[in-house]
């Protein structure tokens, strides 16, 4: 008998833990695929959660999260992105970021419509849109543009049936940002489209390595009430296992949301609330030092691969490197696989993000500096 709807059977496994399962199961492996911090999370934020246990704070929330996060979230992203929401009304605390792209686009999206997706992108995006009834629109970038989006092809791709645009800046998988400057070239193009939402994933925002800090779509003129801003604890605090993120936006698509949400999930976990409030309000210095850290490992990859003769563009933003083995002749998965079984080195086909990601690898640097070096060690030997 079958059970599965086709849909579902359809939907190819992530081509990140596909990959990964078969390094799991070797000896010696170096990782370098997993977007993961290497850091704990901060003490002070697990002291938080410690506390919360021993004073039984374990009841659900609000379905919309904890009134206290919620302010939290409310003053951080008025103070490091100039955005203002209202906490009762704009904003949802959700299980991770992922949580939130699955509700945002199951209420936003009908079936047939069309939803554009920046490649490469997160593994994620295209899945969710299927299962949201929705036919994802593939908006290539290359690294001839750093892999920033062009509005021209943006605007090539929109039709009748486009109901929302998902970006992701800084990118994962790219290391991707774009600047005020881009962002208002998509803003000129999207304006001419009033009905498409902007579905903005900035979960690697506090990671960004330019003078000029993070800017949101958001902020934008005409942008800020048809954008919908996701964010997380995740990477900028290093709290992967917590699951704890966030959406800001419209009143209407919070409030569509939170009833998804309501069903599905109830509340995020009450532990993790209470310690994200201690990250929010006293987090923040934590975050410098392991972004400067980041930014050391960056340069130390992005140097490395030169000297290599590995053809690289400098990632400004997150924490991955995605660099291009056209040169070998091989395909992404082949270098991958060989590399794997011949030097016990795992990265990720960049297919694994989209088919524009053929030629490249993805490298994550969120991992000790000796391991980095190990790593490159592995990877120059492979190329010989």
């Amino acid at each position: 008998m079958n059970f599965v709807n086709d849909t579902v059977k359809n939907l190819p496994a992530s081509g990140i833990r596909k990959f990964f399962d078969v390094a799991a199961e070797m000896k010696d492996v170096i990782s370098l695929g997993v977007g993961e911090p290497d850091f704990f999370t901060p003490w002070n934020v697990r002291e938080e959660a410690i506390y919360s246990l021993e004073h039984r704070r374990t009841a659900y929330t609000s379905n919309s999260g904890h009134p206290a996060l919620r302010q939290a979230i409310s003053a951080y992203m008025n103070e490091r992105f100039n955005l203002t929401y209202n906490e009762k009304e704009q904003v949802i605390v959700t299980v991770g970021v992922s949580e939130a792209i699955d509700i945002a686009l199951r209420a936003v999206v009908e079936p047939g419509d069309e939803v554009l997706v920046i490649e490469p992108c997160y593994v994620s995006y295209r899945a969710c849109v299927i299962l949201a009834g929705g036919i994802p629109v593939t908006v290539p970038t290359n690294a001839e543009n750093n892999f920033r989006v062009q509005p021209e092809d943006i605007e090539s791709r929109i039709t009748p049936r486009t109901k929302a645009i998902l970006l992701c800046y800084p990118s994962n998988p790219t290391g991707a940002i774009m600047e005020k400057a881009d962002l208002e070239k998509i803003c000129a193009v999207l304006r001419k489209h009033e009905n498409i939402l902007v579905i903005s994933d900035e979960v690697y925002a506090e990671l960004t390595y330019t003078d000029d800090a993070h800017i949101s779509i958001a902020t934008l003129p005409g942008m800020y009430g048809r954008t919908l801003v996701l964010n997380g604890f995740s990477k900028a605090f290093a709290m992967t296992g917590w699951r704890l993120g966030f959406a800001c936006g419209p009143a209407d698509l919070i409030a569509a949301m939170i009833k998804i949400h309501q069903y599905v999930i109830m509340c995020a976990p009450t532990t993790a609330q209470l310690a994200g409030i201690e990250a929010l309000q006293n987090g923040i210095e934590g975050v410098q030092k392991m972004r400067s850290e980041y930014n050391d490992r960056r340069r130390l990859l992005v140097e490395s691969f030169k000297e290599m003769g590995v053809d690289c563009f400098e990632p400004l933003g997150a924490f991955y490197i995605f660099p291009s083995i056209k040169q070998t002749g091989m395909t992404s998965e082949d270098f991958c696989t060989r590399m794997l079984m011949e030097k016990r080195l795992a990265v990720v086909p960049g297919t694994a993000f989209g088919e524009c990601g053929e030629g490249f690898i993805r490298c994550s640097y969120a991992y000790s500096v000796a391991e980095l070096k190990e790593a490159l060690r592995r990877f120059e030997e492979f190329l010989r």
